[in-house]
Formats: structure tokens, C-alpha cells, sequence
């Protein structure tokens, strides 16, 4: 990338380098690519293998490898991770590391243009998007050989509408209520199961003098996940499916029903959450200023981690029940892995490592690290778990219904220039929901049209 490639990249991303995920379509043709640098995909003369269908030889030479693991924990374990893939195979991987949320905005671009052999990406919604326009490469040929390790539901959220397979899973982890064993043995305070309970909870925390749930939405993306348990609560798995997949109305009673009662929450969370960090409400947790936190247990336990505070102290209840009918069935678990290149630069070395990020081997080498998140190969030993993944692997596994998040289950595009923007202004202006549902209804048709 030449120097004034660079500063017009710096110049449409503003000061800093984090963008918002409603610039997912903004920034030209500059896109993710230029932000990578040198070897996205491209020029390195050590490239080495095949361009072709994935041959049958041993893989050689050079893998890029595009990464938006950007917080220390992570960032560190994908790194074991690789390297244990070189020692194995002694295929050398060329990493091109980018801000988690900078990575997300400008994937569009990225894979329009010159994109890694290999990068890490989102099952379900947010990989068949990409599967259909013909952006990613089919790995059908690699699932032959690993899929007997895997669940028909791991299978399914990595396959698309045409029946290949275009992601591989590397882990996943549970959203839940998160709280410090510890603080609510301290104040006597007992988990919720039902959302009157939650509420008396919520109540008798605030009384105490604490912030009873913390909360931030800087990134756009965490007031997802709540809303997401809220609807599903309060309509069911199906009725949510059927919402992020532009089959229901945005300004339907269903849907103003789950923004009455996500509005109950906002008194009790804490203030200014469009200008806090996740990181930062994760860690008025650790520090025992919040109580609680609706979050993935992958994203709290690398908080915690990071902090030297115990994961051991952390517990989490299911989010509580709204109605009856649809009890606490639905679990918002979401799948990150990785997904080859339309085009790789060395196809056999991308299809090697797509292969070890999918064994058990290449999971534990990555848990090892990183020890917030669960195995998805079956086959992958789980006697090391610590309390955190033994928690969301149980939440998972007694799961009758599994959702992605909102910005997985429904299209990139949608969830980025459209709900983001919508859960930032109903954070800011809670009451005026007729309003709310209606824009978002009206651009819902514009885009699901497209």
C-alpha cells in the first residue's frame, strides 16, 4: 500500500482506528485490504503449493492469514495456535492483524478485493451472506474429513443455501447473566429464574447502593445480544429467526412488546453506555462495581483474565424467563471460526490449516491460551475445562434452540447500518418506540429487497 493509499485509508477512517459498523459500505475501494498492508492475499514470492482445487500433495511454502483477534488473550492464542500448525505441517503462516471491529466494518471490501487464503469470520447469517455472492471458497473437501467430529448442528451453521460447506468452527461460547459468585454470596442476593424475579433482583441491588447491571454500547454490538434474549423470551426462538431473517415486521405488537420490556432494563444499567467500552463495563464487574453483565461468557472471561481476576468467581443464570410458553429454551451461542478465500494464493496450505483450526488438536492448542471459549469438535479433550466453560458448555448442551447474535442471524448490512444506529437511539430515547419500529421497519424493506 503506497503512502497516499494510506493517508486516504486514515483520512475516510477519522483519528483513530477503530470505525463504527455502520461504515460497513462506506469506505470505498480502499476497503480492508489496504488496511492489511502488504501480503493480503498477493505478492509474496514465498507462496508455494497450489492455486488449483487443493491437489492431494503435502502443503508447502506460505498461508496468509487475515485475523481480527485484537484483544491481548486472543491475539496470544491464535498465535500458539498457528505456530503449532507450522511445527506440525512446516507451513509458514504470514498474519495480517487487524482491530477486531475495523476487521468486521470493511469485510465487504476486504473480500472484493484481494483477500488472505484464510481469515477469521462468523458462522451461520454472516458466512452464507457471503457464500451466496460468491466472495469465499468452498471447503466442502476439508468437512469430508473432519465432519464426523462435529454435530449436524456445527455442520449446519457452517454450511450454505447451495449445501457446501464455507466455515470451519474453531469455538464457541455462551451468553448468559455473568456475575461474581463471591458479590452475590456476600450480599445474600439469589439468582433469577423469571423475569418478575429478575426485576426484584434488579430492585434490591440498586437499593444496596450498586449498579446492578453493567452495560456499554460503544461498539454497537452488545445491546444486540440483550435484545436478542429479551425477544426471544418474549416470542419465541421461531418468531425471532423469522425477524432477522426480514419475515416479520419490525412495527408489529411482537416487536414493541420486546422493546417495552428491554426498556425496563435501562434503569438499572449503568448510565453513558454509548461512550463505554465493553471491556470497560466488563471489568465494573470484575472490580465489584456492577453486579451483573449480559454478555458471552468468551468476551467476560478475557476481562477477567486480562485483569488477574479469577474466572472461577464468575457464575452465570440463564437469562430469565418472560413467558411461559417459551420458557429459558433458547440459547444465544455464537460460532467463530474461519473461512478460506474465493481465490487463495496457495489453496493446499489454506485447506491444511482450515483442517487443523477444525481438529482437536488445533482447538486445544488454541483453549490452552484462551481459556474462556469451548471446543466445537466433539473429539477435543474437555478434563482441563476450568469453571467458565464448564458452566457455558452446560448451558449450551441443555440448549433446545441455539441463536448466532443478531449481527449472524440476520444480514451484515441490516444489522450494521440499520439496528446498530436503532438500539443506539432507543438507549437514548427509550420511550418513543412507535417511532423506533417504524424507521427500522421501513428500512428493512429497502434492504431485504436489495
Amino acid at each position: 500500500m503506497s503512502e497516499a493509499e494510506r493517508r486516504r485509508l486514515q483520512a475516510a477512517m477519522g483519528a483513530g482506528p477503530r470505525v463504527t459498523r455502520r461504515s460497513l459500505l462506506a469506505t470505498g475501494a480502499v476497503g480492508l485490504a489496504a488496511v492489511y498492508g502488504i501480503g493480503c492475499g498477493g505478492d509474496d514470492d514465498d507462496g508455494g503449493g497450489s492455486s488449483g482445487s487443493g491437489g492431494g500433495g503435502k502443503p508447502s511454502g506460505t498461508v496468509s492469514f487475515g485475523s481480527n483477534y485484537s484483544d491481548p488473550v486472543p491475539k496470544k492464542a491464535i498465535h500458539a495456535t498457528l505456530d503449532a500448525f507450522t511445527q506440525q505441517s512446516g507451513v509458514k503462516v504470514a498474519m495480517n492483524e487487524v482491530d477486531h471491529n475495523t476487521f468486521q466494518e470493511q469485510i465487504n471490501n476486504y473480500l472484493q478485493g484481494t483477500p488472505d487464503d484464510v481469515f477469521t469470520w462468523f458462522a451461520g447469517n454472516r458466512m452464507q451472506f457471503f457464500a451466496e455472492r460468491g466472495l469465499v471458497g468452498d471447503i466442502s473437501d476439508v468437512w469430508e474429513e473432519v465432519g464426523d467430529q462435529y454435530s449436524e448442528a456445527f455442520k449446519a451453521a457452517s454450511t450454505g443455501k447451495d449445501g457446501k460447506q464455507y466455515f470451519m468452527p474453531l469455538y464457541n461460547y455462551a451468553w448468559a447473566v455473568w456475575y461474581r459468585k463471591s458479590v452475590f454470596q456476600q450480599h445474600g442476593w439469589k439468582p433469577a429464574k423469571t423475569w418478575d424475579e429478575f426485576m426484584a433482583l434488579l430492585k434490591q441491588i440498586q437499593s444496596e447502593g450498586m449498579t446492578p447491571l453493567a452495560f456499554a454500547d460503544k461498539d454497537g454490538w452488545p445491546a444486540m445480544g440483550t435484545f436478542d434474549y429479551v425477544n426471544m423470551r418474549t416470542n419465541g426462538y421461531d418468531f425471532h429467526i423469522s425477524l432477522m431473517n426480514g419475515e416479520e415486521a419490525w412495527d408489529s405488537p411482537e416487536v414493541k412488546e420486546t422493546f417495552k420490556n428491554y426498556a425496563t432494563l435501562l434503569p438499572y444499567s449503568q448510565e453513558a453506555a454509548l461512550g463505554r467500552l465493553w471491556q470497560d463495563a466488563a471489568q465494573s464487574v470484575a472490580d465489584k462495581k456492577s453486579a451483573m453483565m449480559v454478555i458471552g461468557s468468551g468476551q467476560i472471561g478475557i476481562q477477567f483474565t486480562a485483569g488477574k481476576t479469577p474466572t472461577d468467581d464468575l457464575a452465570g443464570m440463564a437469562f430469565p424467563e418472560i413467558n411461559p410458553e417459551h420458557g429459558q429454551d433458547a440459547i444465544e451461542a455464537p460460532i467463530d471460526g474461519h473461512m478460506m478465500a474465493k481465490s487463495p494464493k496457495n489453496e493446499e496450505a489454506a485447506k491444511a490449516l482450515l483442517k487443523f483450526l477444525g481438529s482437536a488438536a488445533g482447538q486445544e492448542a488454541y483453549l490452552k491460551t484462551d481459556p474462556n471459549d469451548v471446543a466445537t469438535n466433539e473429539t477435543a479433550a474437555t478434563t482441563k475445562y476450568n469453571s467458565l466453560q464448564k458452566q457455558s458448555a452446560e448451558m449450551i448442551s441443555s440448549a433446545k434452540q441455539i441463536s448466532q447474535f443478531m449481527d449472524r442471524d440476520t444480514r451484515p448490512d441490516f444489522a450494521s447500518t440499520v439496528m446498530i444506529p436503532a438500539l443506539q437511539q432507543f438507549i437514548k430515547a427509550p420511550d418513543d418506540i412507535d417511532g423506533l419500529t417504524k424507521n427500522i421497519e421501513q428500512q428493512k424493506k429497502s434492504i431485504f429487497a436489495s
